[in-house]
């Protein structure tokens, strides 16, 4: 039978009611170690992309072309920079997740989602590469949307 807590504490001896401070935290589940992987897996991606685009940007030699002559581009110092830029991006996403920031979470799912349409484009050359990559993508992708704010209420941001 449910009492009243301030009769109960007098039936007790007690003449105050008195209560003991109760802090309620839930603990962070296992999908925090996706994202922690999505924000390494970022700065790793990062790191690569940077390497991509400075190697178009100085060494223009250097990338394979098909039967026309050509890869994808006709540029390769646009193909550089634009290669730089996706490495800034992709480098602060991964710094973002890495502290849980609300901006790096929504960036993260977008950059799963180009992932996942740039994997099923290689799909033909390197099937069980493209199958992997959106496997990755879209478990993290799911880590993020559904357990991104463990990461921040970890950090008590």
């Amino acid at each position: 039978m449910w009492r009243e807590p301030g009769l109960s504490a007098a039936e007790m001896g007690r003449t105050q009611f008195e209560t003991d401070p109760v802090i309620e935290r839930n603990e962070p589940t296992g999908w925090v170690g996706w994202l922690l992987f999505a924000g390494v897996m970022l700065l790793v991606l990062g790191a690569f992309q940077a390497i991509l685009g400075l190697v178009a940007l100085f060494n223009d030699g250097f990338f394979v072309a098909h039967r026309g002559g050509q890869l994808l581009v006709r540029d390769y110092t646009t193909w550089g920079w634009i290669h730089l830029g996706l490495a800034a991006l992709a480098t602060l996403t991964g710094i973002g997740l890495l502290f849980g920031q609300t901006w790096a979470r929504v960036i993260a799912v977008i950059l799963c989602v180009v992932n996942v349409l740039a994997s099923l484009v290689f799909a033909g050359a390197y099937p069980f590469w493209a199958v992997l990559l959106i496997a990755f993508s879209v478990i993290t992708a799911y880590a993020i949307i559904a357990h991104g704010r463990e990461v921040a209420e970890a950090y008590d941001i």
